[in-house]
C-alpha cells in the first residue's frame, strides 16, 4: 500500500503519505487565541493517524484578519497557545507545519474592516470592495512580517511553514497576468511577477536557516488570462532553487464560487480531480509534492501517488467527516470511515463566519469528538437500556448506531418495506451518488454492531408497550405537504404532482417535456436537474430572491449554471392564480403576467413532520423524544446531530443512574 509507505520531506521523515491540508475552523477566541476547542480539534486527527497536520491559515499582520475566529500568528502574546496547539499534535507521533497567509485583495471590509490590498487596483469580486495597490514599501513591511511569523512559529515548536501562495491570495495575486497589472518590478514579466514571493522565501531562509519551507501552489487558476502551466511548473522550479523543500498543490481561486469550486469542489467533480495539474509539477520538480482535491477514500489516494501526480496526498474534508480516517485506511480499525459527501457546508459556514461543522460528522469541535465518543469499540454498558427507534432514515440508524456501540439494546422499526427513509430520494438527481454516504456508513455500522432493523413494521401502542422499551427515539421523518397555492381551477387533466414523487419516479413526466416547478429550493433544483437529463423545459417559481437558499454556494452556482441553459427561473415570484393550463405570476412589483404550466405542475414547497407514530408512543406511555425531520424537517446535519447526540443523552442518563444506584447502595451499607 502506496499510502502506508514512510516519506520524506527535508530533514523529517514521516510515518506514511497522508497529510492534513489546512482548513479553517473559526474556534478560536475573537482575540484570534488558541482555545481548548482547537487543541483538541487538532489533537483528534493526530490521533488519527495523520502523519503531518499543517494548521489552519494565520495571518501574519493585525490588518489582515479573514475571520472572526481565525488563528493568529502577528504578535507574541499568540505563542503560548500555538505551542499547546503544537504539543497535543505532537503526542501522537505526528509532525506539525503551520501555513502563513495574507489575503490581500480578498479581504473583507465587513468582517472586522478589513482593508483589501493587492498589487494592482482590482475590485474584490465576492464583495465589490475595491482593492487598493501596494507601494514598494508595504511589500516589504509584508514580507518582514511573513519573516517575524515563520519565526514566532519556530518558538512554539512548529518543525515547519507553509506559505499560502494559492487560491486567489495576495502572493498568488502577484503571480497571475489577469490580476496584477504592475508596470514595476513586481508586475508584466514571468521573473518580475514570481519577485514577491522569491524574496519572501529568500528573507525567510536568511532570518531562519534551519526552517523547513513548504509553499502551496495552484497548479491552475481555472479562469481565462491566468498563468499558464509552463508558467506554474518555472516557478516551482524557482522556489526550490531557493530552498524550499516541498510543494503543496491546490487548485482555482476563493475570489468567486466560479472558481473557488475547482478548490473546494463539489459532488459532480471527479475523485483526485487535482492530480492532472499536479503532475507536470511533480514532473518538474525533485522535491516532495502533495497534492489535494476530492481524495474521499483509501483507493483515491493510492491512485493519485500511483499515478506519479504526487508523493503525499493532502486531506482537508475528509478529515473534517473522520479524523480517524488513516487508521481505518491501514487496517488499524475495522469500522468504515465516514466519507465526505462534499455537501460543502463546511466551507459555507466558514464563509458565514460560523464554527466549522460537517454533515458526516456533527461531533466535529465538540469536547465529544474523541475515539471513545465518536465511534466506539462496542462496550457492556454500566446500566444498559431497552431502546426502540421508530424510524430507518440516517437519524434513526445514527442514534441505534452509537446508542448500539456504547452498549445499549436497540431495535429499529420502519413501516416501509426498505430502511432508508428519504435517503432514495437524496440520491435521485444528477452526482448524489456521493451523498451515499451518509446513509450507508450508518447501515454498515448497525450491521456490524448487530443491531435488529424490522421493516413493514405497524408500530401502533400495543406494539411498543409489548416490547417493553425503556426509552423510545421517534425518528419517522416527514411527509408531502398539500399544495401552498389552490389548484381546484386547473384543468382536471392536467398532472399535479409533489417533487418527491418525481424524484422517485421520474417516469412520470415524459421525456422533452415544459415542466413548471413551484418552489426553487435545492429540492426543486435538484428536481429541475434530474429533469434537464430527461431533455425537459424547466420553469422554476421561487418566492425569495435566492435559489436553493441554505445549499453551500460552491454547489448552487454549480447547480444553477447546469441548468441555467435549459430552466426558465423567476426569483422573488408570487403565484396570483392556478387556472386551466396556465399560471398567472407576479415578479416583485412588475405586472402579472400568464404563463403557460405545460405537461405538468410539480410543487417542491417543503415537507412536514410525520406524526402518527408519536401519536401512538404518546398513547403508549412511554419516555420518547422526536429526532430528524418528524421534530422539524431539516438538512442531514440535523438529522445526524439529533440522533448522535440524542443517543448520548440516553447513555448519559445511563451511567448517571447507574453511579446514583451505586452511592445509594453504599449508604446503605454504611448506615
Amino acid at each position: 500500500m502506496l499510502l502506508a509507505q514512510p516519506g520524506r520531506i527535508g530533514r523529517f521523515t514521516l510515518k506514511n503519505r497522508v497529510l492534513m491540508a489546512p482548513m479553517g475552523s473559526n474556534y478560536s477566541t475573537t482575540d484570534g487565541l488558541s482555545t481548548e476547542r482547537d487543541r483538541a480539534y487538532y489533537a483528534e486527527r493526530a490521533r488519527g493517524g495523520v502523519a503531518m497536520i499543517m494548521t489552519e491559515a494565520m495571518v501574519v499582520t493585525e490588518h489582515a484578519r479573514p475571520h472572526n475566529n481565525s488563528l493568529c500568528c502577528y504578535h507574541d502574546r499568540f505563542i503560548p497557545g500555538l505551542a499547546s496547539i503544537v504539543d497535543a499534535i505532537k503526542a501522537h507521533d505526528c509532525l506539525v507545519f503551520g501555513q502563513l497567509n495574507h489575503r490581500g485583495g480578498l479581504l473583507r471590509r465587513f468582517v472586522l474592516n478589513m482593508e483589501p490590498v493587492g498589487p494592482s487596483p482590482w475590485v474584490n469580486p465576492n464583495t465589490g470592495d475595491a482593492v487598493r495597490p501596494l507601494g514598494k514599501s508595504e511589500i516589504v513591511d509584508i514580507q518582514k512580517l511573513f519573516v517575524a511569523a515563520a519565526r514566532r512559529l519556530q518558538r512554539a515548536g512548529y518543525d515547519g511553514v507553509e506559505i499560502h501562495a494559492a487560491n486567489g491570495y495576495l502572493f498568488q495575486q502577484f503571480f497571475s497576468p489577469r490580476v496584477n497589472h504592475r508596470s514595476d518590478e513586481y508586475g508584466g514579466s514571468l521573473d518580475n511577477r514570481m519577485r514577491f514571493l522569491l524574496e519572501t522565501v529568500d528573507r525567510m531562509k536568511s532570518a531562519l536557516p534551519s526552517l523547513s519551507l513548504v509553499v502551496r501552489l495552484c497548479g491552475s487558476e481555472f479562469a481565462e488570462g491566468g498563468y499558464t502551466e509552463l508558467e506554474i511548473v518555472a516557478l516551482a522550479r524557482a522556489l526550490e532553487r531557493a530552498g524550499v523543500e516541498a510543494i503543496d498543490v491546490s487548485g482555482g481561486s476563493n475570489e468567486s464560487p466560479q472558481l473557488s469550486k475547482f478548490c473546494i469542489q463539489p459532488p459532480s467533480f471527479p475523485r483526485g480531480c487535482l492530480a492532472p495539474i499536479s503532475k507536470p509539477i511533480k514532473d518538474a520538480v525533485d522535491i516532495p509534492v502533495f497534492v489535494a482535491g476530492r481524495i474521499v477514500e483509501p483507493a483515491d489516494a493510492e491512485a493519485v501517488l500511483a499515478s506519479g501526480s504526487a508523493d503525499f496526498v493532502s486531506l482537508g474534508r475528509a478529515l473534517y467527516c473522520d479524523p480517524h480516517w488513516p487508521l481505518k485506511a491501514f487496517g488499524r480499525m475495522t469500522s468504515p470511515i465516514r466519507a465526505c459527501i462534499a455537501c460543502n457546508v463546511c466551507f459555507e459556514r466558514l464563509t458565514l463566519e460560523k464554527d466549522v461543522s460537517c454533515v458526516q460528522n456533527p461531533m466535529v469541535g465538540t469536547e465529544f469528538e474523541t475515539l471513545e465518543h465518536a465511534q466506539p469499540d462496542p462496550i457492556a454498558a454500566v446500566h444498559r437500556r431497552r431502546v426502540l427507534v421508530l424510524g430507518a432514515g440516517v437519524a434513526g440508524l445514527e442514534a441505534a448506531r452509537a446508542l448500539a456501540a456504547h452498549g445499549h439494546a436497540v431495535e429499529v422499526w420502519d413501516k416501509a418495506a426498505q430502511p432508508g427513509g428519504q435517503v432514495p430520494l437524496a440520491l435521485a438527481a444528477p452526482d448524489k451518488d456521493q451523498v451515499a454516504p451518509v446513509w450507508t456508513y450508518r447501515l454498515q455500522e448497525c450491521e456490524r454492531l448487530g443491531v435488529p432493523i424490522r421493516t413493514g413494521v405497524n408500530a401502533n401502542a400495543a406494539r411498543i408497550r409489548a416490547f417493553a422499551p425503556d426509552f423510545v427515539l421517534v425518528a419517522t421523518g416527514a411527509q408531502m405537504r398539500p399544495p401552498p397555492v389552490d389548484v381546484s381551477g386547473l384543468a382536471a387533466d392536467l398532472p399535479v404532482r409533489h417533487a418527491w414523487e418525481v424524484l422517485a419516479e421520474p417516469g412520470l413526466v415524459r421525456e422533452g417535456a415544459l415542466v413548471t416547478v413551484v418552489g426553487g429550493g435545492m429540492v426543486g433544483l435538484e428536481l429541475a436537474d434530474l429533469l434537464r437529463v430527461r431533455g425537459c423545459r424547466i420553469r422554476v417559481i421561487e418566492q425569495f430572491g435566492v435559489l436553493a437558499n441554505g445549499m453551500a454556494r460552491n454547489n448552487r452556482l454549480e447547480l444553477v449554471e447546469r441548468i441555467g441553459p435549459v430552466a426558465e427561473l423567476h426569483t422573488n415570484a408570487r403565484i396570483v392564480e392556478l387556472r386551466d393550463r396556465t399560471v398567472v405570476l407576479q415578479q416583485g412589483d412588475g405586472a402579472p403576467e400568464a404563463l403557460p404550466i405545460g405537461e405538468a405542475l410539480i410543487f417542491a414547497t417543503g415537507p412536514r413532520p410525520e406524526s402518527v407514530s408519536l401519536a401512538e408512543v404518546e398513547a403508549a406511555s412511554v419516555p420518547h423524544e422526536r429526532i430528524g425531520d418528524c421534530q422539524r424537517p431539516g438538512d442531514f446535519l440535523a438529522a445526524v446531530r439529533d440522533g448522535w447526540m440524542a443517543a448520548l443523552a440516553i447513555h448519559h442518563d445511563a451511567e448517571r443512574s447507574a453511579g446514583e444506584a451505586a452511592t445509594t447502595s453504599m449508604e446503605k451499607k454504611a448506615a
